[in-house]
């Protein structure tokens, strides 16, 4: 073969193979993007339930755990409460256990207003709103575990007042064990609600004198708590003039509170309520990342936001889906963070999700992780060690509401 045949062999040779090299740079740049949540696994979970009313979800020690109420048959009335857990990420459950019959009630908890769970080591405390004597109104229930959730006994109202009305409660344990719950009530029934506080330093069985944090809120979006690294107890809210959301912060285990910043400083005005809350967490020690809904024009939607020194300041909003309304938060450290949220479409509304390398500086990886035909609604999101994983319910039409997941590897 003349010279100039096999040189030019030679080059194509190593074109070809400089080729597979990229294929296979490809394939792994591919398989790698989905081991980081790239193609999240979707799965119902088998809860053993006609339809699924009400769930909240929480992690600890790297374990997930999740408290759920509905209806077990078509001919039900009364609403079981149920727990269950995972060690591996959400990959796998354990058995749900019932905990309603520790505090026999009937449970009014709804998406929106659900269950709440908390957990620090051994010590589990789940609450709820309960039936009262007027119609979708009635004083909180609870119930506590002092072996791993594995039996459960009634515990007290933190609110005190089993009369009364108490609604849109959060609860979370700091790291010294002690439960903290936050809630909506208007006891002095002066037309609207107010943010309650209560303390708990015997794993949920007595809670201490309850605060009122703030005498004049919006009367029917969620809260959220949070404990950042230092142990400051955190509670985001919709305040009432404007109709944004609140940041409000203890630095003495709840002793006392001061008002932080307004997460979103849109100026809403607005005499109705939204029925939306926000979603918060931490991604260090200083970093707060947020998710906050607004109706203010010309832009209403959902936004996020993050602060660099605790909450004092945010960054400009940044907003999130085309269409969104109920949205969470979570992250693993100070560049990698998840928004999910549900989306309004043509079909319906869906889950969303996107994720920031970068600290929420830009979003990328935006998808869809409900099935299609599917009515999927509030999401919550949490990070573990094995990953990111997104919650929320889903139903088809003149279907029951189930409990759908997606683990992000």
């Amino acid at each position: 073969m003349p010279l100039n045949q096999v040189f030019k062999c030679s080059l194509i040779i190593k074109s070809l193979l400089f080729v597979v090299v990229l294929s296979l740079v490809s394939c792994a740049t591919e398989q790698a993007n989905f081991k980081h949540g790239r193609s999240p696994a979707y799965q119902k979970l088998p809860l053993g339930l006609f339809e699924l009313s009400s769930f909240d979800v929480y992690v600890h020690n790297d374990w997930v755990h999740v408290v759920f109420t509905g209806i077990e048959t078509a001919t039900s009335k009364i609403p079981v409460v149920r727990y269950m857990y995972s060690e591996n990420g959400g990959q796998h459950w354990s058995k749900p256990v019932d905990i309603g019959g520790a505090a026999p009630s009937v449970s009014l908890a709804t998406r929106g207003n659900d269950v709440q769970l908390a957990v620090s080591d051994d010590n589990l405390t789940a609450v709820w709103q309960t039936k009262g004597e007027l119609p979708g109104m009635g004083p909180i229930a609870s119930a506590y575990s002092h072996d791993g959730g594995k039996t459960w006994q009634t515990g007290a109202n933190p609110a005190v007042n089993n009369a009364g009305d108490q609604a849109h409660i959060d609860l979370v344990a700091d790291q010294q064990g002690n439960f903290h719950a936050v809630w909506l009530e208007d006891p002095e029934e002066n037309g609207y609600q107010s943010l309650r506080y209560a303390r708990s330093v015997d794993g949920g069985v007595h809670w201490q004198a309850s605060l009122t944090l703030d005498d004049g809120t919006c009367s029917c979006c969620w809260n959220t708590l949070r404990v950042s690294p230092a142990g400051d107890i955190n509670v985001l809210y919709r305040d009432m003039k404007p109709r944004d959301m609140a940041l409000m912060r203890s630095t003495d285990q709840g002793a006392n509170w001061q008002p932080v910043s307004m997460v979103g400083d849109f100026h809403w005005q607005f005499e109705g309520c939204p029925h939306i809350g926000g979603g918060l967490t931490y991604a260090d020690a200083e970093q707060l990342h947020a998710v906050v809904w607004t109706g203010a024009e010309p832009n209403p939607g959902l936004y996020h936001l993050r602060s660099d020194n605790n909450g004092k300041t945010w960054a400009a909003p940044h907003p999130l889906g085309n269409h969104a309304l109920h949205g969470d938060i979570a992250a693993t450290d100070n560049k990698h963070i998840i928004a999910v949220w549900d989306e309004l479409g043509p079909e319906g509304s869906s889950i969303a999700s996107a994720q920031s390398q970068d600290g929420g500086t830009t979003w990328a990886n935006v998808q869809r992780l409900s099935p299609s035909g599917m009515m999927a609604t509030y999401p919550r999101v949490i990070a573990t060690s094995a990953g990111f994983l997104a919650l929320w319910t889903e139903k088809q039409i003149k279907q029951r509401s189930q409990l759908a997941i997606a683990v992000f590897e």
